[in-house]
């Protein structure tokens, strides 16, 4: 007999049901997303640059990997230090969007979003969003030295257009103004149809 053969059985629990997320809310959980390869530079400069790696296309919208990095120059180490801290990024209040890195999209028909770190259940009924709603998901990490400073951030934009949209990005602290890229319209419904989902019925 082995030493864990006897021993009790944890009692049964009915199983909760989960509450289905909203679109807006980020990916969805049971999908292998289709990639865009829409990247490239939304702002470069002798100093710094911010990139949009790629796009992650699902179902109902699409996350974006964005990377940002400064190159030292002749600042003093209490400059370079500052600077270093101004690029992790730190989360803001999501109504006080106007600090940091400033990412907004400009959709095909005159719509636009400003990114937040809350959705929009914080601020209105969450049954009743027409979109786009453009949210902060959070860094994926980061690295810096004496000579640059390197971070990342992803994205969700709801619902998935499927024209032409503008990323625009903006960092005043830093130096960088209002920037853009055109994500093609055709790449991101090409990837939608990469979408594999984890279960079938």
């Amino acid at each position: 007999m082995s030493f864990f053969d006897d021993l009790p059985e944890q009692p049964a629990r009915p199983r909760q049901p989960q509450p289905v997320q909203p679109g807006w809310f980020g990916p969805p959980s049971d999908e292998l997303p289709g990639v865009a390869r829409v990247g490239g530079f939304v702002h470069k400069s002798t100093r710094m640059v911010v990139v949009l790696k790629l796009v992650e296309v699902y179902s109902t919208g699409c996350l974006l990997d964005l990377v940002w990095s400064v190159r030292r120059g002749d600042e003093s180490d209490q400059e370079w230090r500052e600077i270093v801290e101004e690029s992790y990024n730190h989360p803001r209040s999501s109504i006080d969007t106007r600090t940091g890195l400033e990412i907004g999209v400009a959709l095909a028909d005159g719509r636009k979003a400003v990114a937040a770190i809350h959705g929009p259940s914080a601020f209105e009924d969450a049954d009743d969003v027409a979109g786009p709603v453009l949210t902060t998901l959070g860094g994926g990490g980061g690295s810096n030295n004496s000579e640059f400073a390197q971070f990342t951030g992803r994205y969700w934009l709801w619902p998935l257009p499927m024209e032409d949209t503008t990323l625009v990005a903006r960092w005043q602290a830093l130096g960088i103004p209002e920037s853009s890229l055109v994500l093609s319209g055709e790449q991101l419904g090409e990837a939608l149809g990469q979408v594999r989902k984890y279960w079938s019925d």
